[in-house]
């Protein structure tokens, strides 16, 4: 009988995989893709709150500019106003902006006032970021 040099290099005994080592593989495999698997929605949950969070500071940004615009006497101060905005981008979140002007009495002869502006979402919890800043009167 002849052998081929292929079946000269195979150790005797040695048929391959067994269903025991191919079941372990499977099993290791199974818990490395659900570990990989709730990693991709904490991402995803990231970046939706990470979003959301550059959509109010872009519109407490607009408000700020808005405001450095306006004649000085046309500011209320010490009065909180608030202006719902309409829902932005695709994800539907309605946001609620407010601000209030201060007058800064430290700056010399009150040249100065502070204004805060505060802008809140909710998506499944609620949040809120506050810029300050301040304008020359």
């Amino acid at each position: 009988m002849e052998h081929t040099s292929l079946e000269m290099n195979i150790p005797k005994g040695s048929k391959g995989f067994t269903l025991i080592e191919i079941l372990v593989a499977l099993v290791i495999l199974s818990i490395c893709l659900l570990g990989l698997a709730g990693m991709m929605a904490k991402t995803t949950r990231n970046n939706s709150w990470g979003g959301h969070l550059t959509e109010a500071a872009t519109l407490a940004q607009d408000k700020l500019e808005q405001l450095r615009a306006t004649p000085f006497g046309m500011i209320l101060l010490n009065q909180t106003i608030t202006d719902p905005v309409k829902p932005v981008g695709s994800t539907g979140i309605a946001y609620t902006r407010s601000w209030v002007a201060v007058p800064n009495i430290a700056a010399p002869n009150n040249t100065l006032d502070v204004i805060t502006i505060t802008v809140t979402w909710t998506d499944t919890t609620s949040h809120s970021i506050s810029m300050v800043s301040a304008i020359p009167q």
